[in-house]
């Protein structure tokens, strides 16, 4: 018999038990996470990319190496398993959100943070919360549509959940190319506005959204036709390759419409109207959650839960896009603004 097949395989509660362990050691540190990406964020509205992007970049070798160290052990570093990984992700982080903070008060940016006599003013958190408090439910419904169907999946066994987790992984890998298109467009989007260029502001909006449609559509058309594309990156047990397999056939034609729909949402923050894009995020939840419950009560088959993932994504971008469409940029005219003004408006 193969070695491969010999393999005790893990018990469902062990692999909780590790989740836990990880999550304990991570959530320590989750401060540093929400501080490295606010100050990466200060810096791209000042139009500079490059720091943040290499700050990022540097921050993910380091965790890469040290976080590898720590979790499987080299040389004198002893062996501390999952939460040695989670160690390597906070160490990393909290390099990162001291070069940033060194960076913004050296005068190096074009801003400098002073972190003395900060005055703090209720007009610039109104300005921040009206468009962040909104935009920060996105996110968390994100994530939170992927606890649930985790939790729908893992009850497949512990095979079909690191199939899914092998699938899932090249997902995340994606969304930076949909963030960083969508944080390009926002201050692109918001300058236009301010210029009460409508237009411009609209046109740059869909030709980001475009743009990620694009590299992650061909990106998921590929894996998709050939799996092994990815999921032959991973050794390990062939009935584990064959649930990734199966996610990325039907998760994989719906990645173009996840990346319009995500660019899209950072776009319409530029232009401060969020609320279209959170409902259609609220949507996918809705979907992932109710038809998600359907499927577990009928005992589907793994395939079905992945389709199921393909099918909010598209829905997840069209609804966005139609947000988008429907959702008017420009200042609702007043009863005594005279016709030309409320012709200018009407964009």
């Amino acid at each position: 018999m193969p070695a491969i097949l010999r393999r005790r395989r893990p018990l469902p509660g062990e692999v909780l038990g590790e989740a836990v362990r990880y999550s304990g050691v991570l959530f320590l540190g989750a401060v540093l996470i929400w501080l490295v990406n606010t100050l990466a964020s200060i810096l791209r509205g000042t139009g500079e990319m490059r720091v943040p992007s290499i700050t990022l970049l540097a921050m993910a070798f380091v965790q890469i190496a040290v976080g590898g160290a720590l979790g499987l052990g080299f040389g004198p570093v002893p062996r501390l398993g999952m939460p040695g990984v989670a160690l390597g992700q906070i160490v990393a982080t909290g390099g990162g959100v001291a070069f940033l903070s060194w960076w913004l008060a050296s005068g190096n940016a074009r801003i400098r943070l002073g972190w003395r006599g900060v005055a703090l003013r209720g007009d610039l958190f109104s300005d921040i919360l009206k468009v962040g408090a909104l935009a920060c439910l996105s996110p968390v419904q994100s994530v939170l549509t992927v606890l649930i169907f985790t939790g729908l999946v893992a009850r497949l066994g512990v095979e079909a959940l690191a199939g899914y987790g092998i699938g899932q992984r090249l997902e995340f890998l994606l969304i930076p190319i949909a963030f960083g298109i969508g944080v390009a467009s926002i201050p692109m989007v918001g300058m236009a506005i301010g210029a009460h260029d409508y237009a411009r502001a609209r046109r740059v909006a869909w030709t980001a959204g475009a743009v990620s449609a694009v590299n992650l559509g061909l990106i998921g058309l590929a894996v998709s036709l050939a799996r092994n594309l990815w999921s032959g990156l991973f050794r390990g047990d062939s009935v584990v390759l064959v649930y990734a397999g199966q996610y990325l056939r039907w998760a994989g034609p719906g990645f173009a419409l996840f990346g319009l729909g995500l660019t899209l949402y950072f776009a319409s923050q530029g232009s401060g109207r969020v609320l279209g894009p959170v409902l259609a995020s609220t949507l996918r939840l809705a979907i992932v959650a109710g038809v998600g419950a359907w499927l577990a009560s009928r005992d589907a088959p793994a395939w079905q839960f992945f389709a199921l993932v393909g099918a909010g994504m598209v829905v997840y971008g069209i609804s966005t896009a139609a947000a988008i469409r429907l959702t008017r940029w420009t200042p609702e005219p007043s009863a005594s603004a005279g016709p030309a003004l409320r012709s200018a408006t009407a964009a």
